[in-house]
Parts: structure tokens; sequence; C-alpha cells
């Protein structure tokens, strides 16, 4: 068994991307921070301006990242068994649709409705990832951030399918309100791009990111 040289820390509650990186080899340890997704986002509006979906995305994204690292670097927050030296990820994924950001429906009113004016329709799924460099040896320092989008077409459901799929819950808890890899996948006709990305991490673009700090993807992985 190859030894994991470079340990990475999930800044995401998400299983989906938990399970994205086991199955590709990687076994990252997760630890989540409490942000304020819609202060963030205020806060980015009030600096900023008027912000694009994916820009959106990888606000919040870097928000969770900076989180993590500061829990890390606080002895009375970083956890006793939490890897030292390593490299932070933090993700976010809106989805958009004519040119408006969605994220998690806040109720099971708002999923049925997103799920009416999505139907039959094309949208793009922007997944944010932003990684920190926190290596104590051999590590760069750095702080970067990149976005990968992918466009979704969803199938013509009935209003039938789409009460009958809401009140699984699952719409609830994901952004866009669908799945491509649970439940939801029936409703999804075709991608174009990275389906990955559509779960929630987009891993060749996290590949081209540690290439960018000297870091292989086997270098991850045990």
């Amino acid at each position: 068994m190859v030894s994991v040289r470079v340990p990475l820390i999930l800044g995401s509650a998400s299983p989906a991307r938990l399970s994205t990186l086991q199955r590709a080899g990687v076994r990252p340890y997760v630890l989540v921070s409490d942000v304020d997704e819609d202060s963030v986002v205020k806060r980015a509006y009030s600096q900023f301006g008027e912000l694009a979906p994916e820009d959106v995305a990888l606000v919040l994204a870097r928000a969770k990242c900076e989180a993590v690292t500061g829990l890390l670097a606080d002895d009375e927050t970083c956890p006793l068994d939490a890897p030292v030296g390593a490299l932070v990820l933090g993700c976010d994924s809106v989805l958009e649709l004519d040119g408006e950001v969605h994220g998690k429906p806040v109720d099971e009113a708002e999923a049925i409705s997103r799920w009416k004016m999505m139907r039959g329709r094309s949208g793009v799924l922007h997944t944010a990832h932003w990684l920190i460099d926190d290596r104590d040896d051999g590590g760069t320092g750095a702080t970067m951030g990149s976005v990968a989008s992918t466009i979704v077409h969803f199938a013509k459901v009935s209003d039938e399918e789409i009460a009958t799929y809401v009140a699984t819950g699952e719409p609830l808890q994901v952004a866009g309100a669908f799945t491509i890899d649970g439940l939801g996948g029936p409703f999804v006709s075709g991608i174009e791009g990275d389906h990955h990305n559509v779960v929630g991490i987009s891993l060749p673009l996290l590949r081209e990111m540690l290439a960018d700090i000297n870091v292989k993807w086997f270098d991850l992985c045990s």
C-alpha cells in the first residue's frame, strides 16, 4: 500500500464530495466550518457589487477553506487527530439558470417551484474549489481558487414526479435541488462536461490545481 505523502483536509460536510474522493483513492480528513453563507455573500456584494454565479461559488468556497485553516491554527479548535501540515480544500456549488444563482432550496415549496422551472431546460452547475497549501515541510503557502462548470440538461418530468422526488427530502440537501448520483439521477437527461463536478468536486480540476503547487495526484492516495 502506498503511504500518503501529502495529507488533505476536506472542508465540506458533503457525503458526495467525500465519497468521490474516496473512490479516486483519496481519503481526506474532514473538518467542517460553521460559515454563515448568506452573510458571506452579502458582504461580497457590498464589497464588489454584483457577482457572476461562478464568483458567488468561489467566494463561498474561499470562506469555507479559510475558516477551516483558522480552526486548525487555534489550539482550542484544532481537533487532536487532525493532520499537521496539510492541504486544505473548500468547495461550493451553485446552479445557474437564466443568469440567476440557485443554491439549496429553503423548503419543499421552493424545491417544487425550482423543478417546475428547470424541467425540460438546461442549467450550468458551477463548483468552486479553494485550496490552501498549509504544509509545514515543503509547502508553498499558496492560496488559490478555480471553478469548473458543467451544463446539465433536465428531463421533462411531470408534476407528480416532482412532488414525489421533493418528498424524499433529497432536493433540500443539495445545490440546485438535484443530484446526478442519487435519487435525482433519472431526472437528468444529459450533461456536457465533467460529471464529477455535478456531484460536487471536479477531480480533473483538483489535479490541475495540485500540479500548480508541485503535488502529484497519487501523493494524496493510500
